[in-house]
Order: structure tokens, then sequence, then C-alpha cells
């Protein structure tokens, strides 16, 4: 199932979170060699006490974790002025309500071998991107701007996303770091629909009209894409 954790759900998914977490720990510490702050087994930083938004892919029971990723309003302190802000111009101005950060996107790929063999990393990378827009355009959000590394662009071209690289640069870990611009709106959500197959939308109760007009084909959401191995920022 996929859900979003906004901050007054925090404290009814902390077993979730702390899954998060850890597994943030395991992907940007320990496979990607990022400089980020470790407590323990858990990689958390001082953006996830500015209640951000989580969206989250987990078991039906929510006890088993399979991808997330952190979304945050760009009026407020992100990684993106923060921390990349070589990633993209100084003339370029990213900070309005519409325009909100994606980081930390995550999975957990030993997860999804056992309950899922038949998704492969680059399909749930590319659901992911679908949960993003669906989220996005449910809130009114225009453009979400995410820092990557370069291979991550195939899992976006390949998932429909529109989206423009505006920069990158080096010295954040083992390859350059991208900054890329987000189209979040209905004709891109269906664009999404139709290239990763899906007859209807990943969360439920959406206020959006985009599940009207999804797709006539039903379609396993889970069907397996080509191998691909990478995460994003």
């Amino acid at each position: 199932m996929f859900i979003t954790i906004e901050p007054h759900q925090f404290s009814a998914n902390q077993k979730l979170l702390d899954a998060m977490f850890r597994l943030r720990k395991r992907v940007f510490f320990d496979e990607l060699g990022w400089d980020v702050p470790i407590k323990g087994d858990r990689e958390r930083d001082r953006y996830d006490d500015h209640r951000p938004v989580y969206l989250i892919w987990c078991s039906d029971d929510r006890r088993t974790l399979y991808a997330s990723l952190r979304l945050m309003p760009t009026t407020g302190p992100t990684l993106l002025h923060d921390v990349f802000s070589r990633t993209f111009g100084n003339d370029v101005d990213l900070s309005a309500p519409g325009i909100w950060e994606a980081t930390r996107m995550c999975v957990d790929v030993e997860a999804l071998r056992l309950d899922h063999p038949e998704i492969d990393l680059m399909r749930a990378m590319s659901l992911m991107v679908a949960l993003i827009c669906e989220v996005a355009v449910d809130k009114g959000i225009h453009t979400v701007v995410s820092n990557y590394e370069p291979q991550i662009a195939r899992v976006y071209k390949r998932a429909g996303a529109k989206f423009d690289e505006i920069g990158r640069a080096d010295g954040y870990g083992k390859r350059p770091v991208c900054c890329g611009l987000f189209e979040a709106s209905e004709c891109v959500l269906q664009q999404i629909y139709t290239k990763l197959r899906l007859s209807k939308p990943l969360l439920s109760g959406l206020r959006h009209t985009a599940q009207h007009h999804a797709p006539a084909f039903a379609v396993n959401p889970y069907a397996a894409q080509a191998r691909f191995s990478g995460f994003a920022a």
C-alpha cells in the first residue's frame, strides 16, 4: 500500500518511520557513502525536525517498509538551499509555496525481493515518482525540485515524468549530484499512468480527478521492468 504520513500522524506511525530512518542509513551512508548524520543504525537530519510529509510504500499491515521519501516546502529550510546550492545557479529562485523539495528517496531491495519478487528497483522507483506526482497534484503543488545522481534520470524518463535538469555539481559523494525541476500537473500525471501502465491511482481518497480518466486497460501496477541500481537524494 502507498500512504502519506503527515506531521499529525507521526506518533501513530512510529514503527514505519523508524524503519525509514534505518533504511536511509543503509542506503545513503553504507551504500552511497554520503556525508549524512548517523546515530546508531539510523540516518536522521535536522530537516526531519521541520515536520515534513513522508511518502511511504509498505505492506498492507504496515509492518514492512519497501520505499520512502520526504517532501518539504521550499519556503522553509531545505537541503536544496543549505547543502545542494552549488547544483543550481545563483540567479534561480526556487522558494515558493507551490514548489516543494523531494529528498531521501530510497528502496529496500531485499524486502521487495522477499514480498514482491516480480518488482525490480527501477519499477519500484518509478512507482515512487508516480506517488510524488499524485500527492503534488492533490495538494496543489505545481513543481517538485529534487537532487539526484545522474543515473537516476533514467528512472524519471522511464516513469514518464516531465523534468528539466538545471545544474549539477561534484563533491557530495561518489558521483555528481544533479538538480531537477519536475512539473506536477494532471497532464503529467496521466502521462505517468500511461507510461507505467497504471489503471488507477496508487493512493486512495485523492481529491484530484485523474482516477476518473486513467488508462482504460487493467494492468498489474507491480509488473516488472528492466534491472537498475541507484537512488535519489
